[in-house]
């Protein structure tokens, strides 16, 4: 049996074989590109690699083309934590020493030693894959959209208080089209206190509002001739230009969100488990498409839900040393699925009966909103492995039949 293990870097790459015994069996210094990665597979294909019994490979990354070229066909890929990769060197070696091909040596060894201990990448779809793309890209851009817009109100704050008022009873605020419309209309309080009726209606039309728009021009209007106090004219000028600057970037960050949410919408329907998550209460397509990104549709990746329940964050961990014992909640996590998971048993409270008394029973136990939240999504989250495995749509008395039985 021979394992690889491969040091990548951004230009290069190191490469090491080992046999059962341990012997370094071949080494090699690699470009990253397409020669580098025709020369990693002769090299394998030397010691023994084909298409039915591939050579394991162990890398600190899961992406990336040269992990892609590597997961192509039935090889098992295996990607080390690089923490993990730090304490298996000092195994090797107390003197704390450090180098590119000695640490691909040491990713070799540790699927010669540990490689049970490990999990190999999964084998998700195409289409599985396509929809991780797409989803974790949707909620990056919400998340820079969120940002830019706290920039964008803080910004406000300082000099423009009147826009705040103005769009607080609307939904999303800054982020709305309507707001930033208006904000380019008038980028200063002097300015916008010289908006006309007409120039605002046609700022809200501008933005595509239908209804209401003599209505809410004039709330508008009054809003912006209010007594407000002022900066200087000159600094609010300058404040105006900085936050037209910030302006152009938030509506950058809104359209590419509306894109993205628009390719989710496209591509989540034809999965085949779609059909089993948008039956669970609470889970609408974006929201399922973020936790089919992150679970995938490799059936064997998990051995079981507790696996998943753990991956997620959704259950506890028992640290126990002589007397002391205690049971917290996880901190190593995958961080985007307990973020889809909080969202998820937030919005199951209102569209299922039993998860509302479910959570409501906990909080008269004493847990507090988060740990109940945290306990729904974990009780939730193990029937959805449930479902996916056996093919099952959700079903609201097998999920609670004693939560629904003690609420009738």
């Amino acid at each position: 049996m021979i394992y690889c293990g491969i040091d990548w870097a951004e230009r290069t790459h190191d490469v090491a074989l080992v046999d059962d015994t341990g012997t370094l069996v071949a080494k090699r210094h690699i470009t990253d590109d397409a020669a580098g990665y025709k020369l990693l597979l002769e090299l394998l294909a030397e010691h023994g690699d084909t298409t039915e019994s591939p050579i394991p490979v162990a890398i600190e990354t899961s992406r990336g083309l040269l992990v892609a070229v590597l997961r192509t066909g039935k090889r098992k890929v295996f990607a080390i934590n690089p923490m993990a990769a730090a304490r298996y060197r000092d195994r090797h070696s107390v003197s704390r020493k450090k180098s590119d091909p000695g640490d691909a040596l040491v990713l070799a060894n540790i699927l010669r030693t540990d490689m049970h201990a490990h999990r190999p990448l999964p084998n998700d779809s195409d289409l599985g894959r396509v929809i991780a793309v797409l989803a974790r890209a949707q909620q990056d851009s919400l998340w820079n959209r969120q940002q830019l817009a706290n920039q964008l109100r803080s910004l406000l704050r300082e000099y423009y208080p009147a826009a705040l008022e103005a769009f607080a009873t609307w939904a999303n605020g800054l982020c709305r089209p309507e707001a930033r419309e208006l904000l380019k209309a008038g980028p200063t309080p002097t300015r916008a206190a010289r908006l006309t009726r007409a120039q605002i209606q046609a700022a809200l039309k501008r933005a595509g509002r239908k209804r209401g728009i003599v209505a809410e021009a004039d709330r508008l209007r009054g809003v912006f001739r209010a007594e407000w106090a002022h900066q200087p004219p000159l600094i609010e000028d300058a404040l105006g230009r900085q936050m037209l600057a910030l302006l152009l970037q938030l509506e950058a960050a809104c359209t590419a969100a509306d894109d993205l949410a628009k390719a989710v919408e496209e591509a989540f329907p034809q999965h085949p488990a779609a059909e089993i998550l948008l039956s669970f209460p609470g889970l609408g397509i974006q929201l399922a498409a973020r936790i089919l990104a992150e679970i995938g549709d490799d059936h064997t990746r998990f051995a079981d839900a507790r696996g998943l329940k753990a991956y997620a964050g959704s259950s506890p961990v028992t640290r126990a040393s002589g007397k002391k014992s205690s049971i917290t909640r996880r901190w190593v996590k995958n961080d985007r699925l307990n973020h889809a998971g909080y969202l998820w048993a937030f919005a199951a409270l209102r569209h299922s009966p039993g998860a509302g008394t479910h959570y409501r029973r906990r909080r008269e136990t004493g847990d507090w909103h988060a740990a109940a939240q945290r306990n729904l999504f974990n009780r939730m989250i193990g029937q959805l492995y449930h479902c996916l495995q056996h093919r099952k749509l959700f079903d609201e008395h097998t999920a609670f039949p004693t939560e629904l039985a003690a609420a009738a």
